[in-house]
């Protein structure tokens, strides 16, 4: 696990302001959920956090120590998952150990047992060890989005990142991927943050929340604190109708974190499981 902490942290793209003096303190294995309208901030925030974005001020620190590039303890996810067709769930999820065995190594398919292991281990955390080797290009959307959840995995983070990883997945997957995202988070001890757009996804969820409007953070809390007036304060003036149901709990819904079986089949077709939003 890895504690978290983000100092004053502002980042200028010429004119624009992306962030404007964020703070916030994550503590070691807490499941976070950043949430905002697109352009509030919570891309350039999860950059800032891996290293890929350098702050214009403040700072971010992991465990005491600052962030100035990218680090291997911390995992990113996003929402192109940027797997490759061409290999087996497998062979993607091995890439996660590059950053210990090296381009040629991994191009060379020459990893010790122990990495394959992680590999195996990571695709049955996801749900994905009997899709081993079927090639990426013909899994779903969802089951290809969780082969990116196992390769970050194999990578050994402390913490993990993900930047809206359900964006572009229907509700049944939405709800398989972010189920399997907890389950990873709490059977690895990590520390996870999670940015999206749907408010009862996040609930269903998410522990705490942080949110972002124009670059600012106007909320930081738990459950019983997140309101309808606080998604209010968050979204602006929007229909909140819906917002706070609990996703459907249908056919191969996730239900408390826990994924039932028929959905995502591995030949890329998807039961049912809708989300009210």
């Amino acid at each position: 696990m890895s504690e978290i902490e983000v100092d004053g942290l502002t980042k200028v793209f010429g004119e624009t302001v992306a962030l404007e003096d964020v703070s916030v303190e994550i503590e070691a294995g807490e499941f976070v959920v950043v949430l905002g309208v697109s352009g509030s901030g919570k891309s350039t925030l999860l950059r800032c956090l891996n290293g890929l974005t350098a702050p214009t001020e403040g700072a971010v620190y992991v465990d005491g120590e600052a962030v100035t590039s990218p680090r291997s303890d911390v995992a990113m996810i996003f929402q192109q998952h940027n797997i490759i067709g061409g290999m087996s769930a497998y062979s993607n999820a091995l890439t996660g150990g590059l950053n210990r065995a090296g381009l040629l190594e991994s191009v060379l398919k020459l990893h010790d047992e122990e990495e394959k292991i992680r590999a195996l281990e990571a695709l049955d955390t996801v749900g994905l060890l009997e899709q081993a080797r079927q090639r990426a290009r013909r899994m779903s959307g969802g089951q290809q989005q969780r082969v990116g959840i196992a390769r970050a995995l194999v990578q050994q983070p402390n913490a993990l990142l993900a930047d809206e990883p359900v964006a572009s997945l229907d509700p049944g997957s939405s709800q398989q991927v972010m189920g399997y995202l907890r389950r990873a988070a709490e059977e690895r001890g990590l520390t996870a943050l999670i940015s999206l757009h749907q408010v009862n996804l996040a609930r269903k969820f998410g522990e705490r929340f942080v949110g972002l409007r124009d670059g600012r953070k106007v909320f930081d809390g738990y459950r019983e604190e997140f309101t309808i007036d606080v998604v209010d304060e968050i979204y602006g003036e929007v229909d909140t109708e819906g917002m706070f149901a609990d996703p459907d709990d249908g056919d191969g819904a996730v239900v408390d974190g826990d994924v039932a079986a028929g959905t995502d089949r591995s030949d890329g077709r998807r039961d049912r499981g809708q989300v009210t939003e």
